[in-house]
């Protein structure tokens, strides 16, 4: 059975919850990539998107030097461990509907890692095309009491 160790994308780079909202979008830019794990010293605090820059901070009139990404991050962030079977993983994303989960050392809670849907279709093609299916399907939004 494949462990997440063997697929993972590790020296992920971090940013810190009080660098500036300009900062994690320079530093997406740089690495190319539409996420940044957020981390309090070594420790996993959260995860910044792209989307959490666009809706939570220009939408909402932030300034993007001002704009601290503690303030717009996401603290409930989904993680995973190393030894973490891959199969156990897939099946947390498709339930949760994310492309990336950070992985995190089991005794400190430090971040050693990432895996993405990238790595899986990469490295572990079994299931993917089900996983990216599930991923993307949208989600319906509550509209409970709309209309009453």
């Amino acid at each position: 059975m494949q462990r997440i160790a063997d697929i993972m994308t590790r020296d992920v780079r971090s940013i810190a919850p009080q660098e500036t909202i300009r900062r994690a979008a320079e530093m997406m830019d740089e690495l190319n990539v539409g996420a940044l794990p957020v981390c309090d010293g070594e420790r996993l605090v959260g995860m910044i998107t792209d989307r959490d820059i666009t809706v939570r901070a220009v939408a909402a009139g932030t300034a993007p030097e001002a704009g601290q990404v503690g303030e717009v991050m996401s603290a409930q962030v989904r993680w995973c461990f190393e030894d973490q079977p891959v199969d156990e993983v897939m099946a947390q994303m498709s339930d949760s509907q994310i492309r990336r989960v950070p992985v995190v050392d089991q005794q400190t809670h430090s971040l050693v890692g990432i895996v993405s849907l990238g790595d899986l279709a990469t490295k572990h093609s079994a299931q993917v095309d089900r996983t990216l299916e599930e991923i993307s399907s949208p989600s319906e939004p509550d509209r409970s009491g709309l209309n009453s």
